[in-house]
């Protein structure tokens, strides 16, 4: 345990930005599921647009590396326009 009361600070920072990340990281993972699960042409987009969303504000916050969020954007569209035609 450290000593430093800076450093104390940082462990209680710390625990607080890890939390916050794997929720974020979860919510990401759960809407990717319910985009690859989901059937309906319009329900899909509507899920697609939401996941992209999140895609991009986790990776501006760093939250995920971007091109992890550029990756998964290809996949998800891929997936959508292949299933459409």
């Amino acid at each position: 345990m450290a000593n430093i009361k800076a450093k104390k600070k940082n462990i209680r920072k710390i625990a607080k930005q890890t939390e916050r990340n794997k929720i974020a990281k979860s919510s990401l993972k759960t809407l990717r599921k319910k985009v690859l699960a989901t059937e309906d042409k319009s329900e899909k987009k509507e899920l697609a647009k939401t996941y992209v969303s999140a895609l991009d504000k986790a990776a501006k916050g760093l939250i995920i590396h971007p091109n992890k969020a550029i990756r998964h954007k290809k996949e998800v569209s891929k997936f959508i326009f292949e299933k459409a035609a």
